[in-house]
């Protein structure tokens, strides 16, 4: 586990993976997923103008939405920005499952693991979810080049 503010976020760090099984697990209805995702936007801090320059804007997604990653010995810390609430709630979402693992560990399993285990992409809409995939490879060419 990394510290938040080597992260610049709680996702990962404060947020874990288990936290949010426990947040979600008890939510049925996709509006409760959906007011739990836009608070957990709320939680990610904008990115200021020099992160944002570092960022890397994905194309594909709804909203506009950046990505930045920095690599501490072997360790990957990310971070992002959205314009759109309900991206943010994914992109927090994201960050949990990816920040503070190596590269190893990020090309072994899908970060997407944790939506489907929260149970969030199966009601996403098709531009979301094309986003989303769009996020993920964005986190699996980060690995990749802290690999090389």
């Amino acid at each position: 586990m990394t510290s938040p503010a080597l992260a610049g976020h709680p996702f990962g760090t404060i947020i874990t993976e288990e936290t949010l099984k426990q947040t979600f697990a008890p939510l049925t209805q996709w509006e409760d997923k959906y007011r739990q995702l836009i608070m957990l936007g709320k939680q990610l801090p904008a990115l200021s103008d020099a992160l944002r320059a570092q960022a890397k804007e994905i194309a594909g997604c709804e909203n506009r939405v950046w990505l930045g990653f920095s690599v501490s010995g072997e360790t990957l810390h990310f971070f992002g920005d959205s314009e759109g609430r309900i991206v943010r709630g994914l992109l927090a979402v994201l960050l949990t499952a990816v920040e503070g693992k190596s590269a190893a560990q990020l090309l072994a399993h899908s970060p997407l693991t944790l939506f489907d285990e929260l149970g969030l992409r199966a009601q996403l809409s098709a531009s979301r979810s094309q986003g989303l995939t769009a996020l993920s490879e964005a986190v699996l060419d980060a690995a990749r080049q802290a690999q090389a």
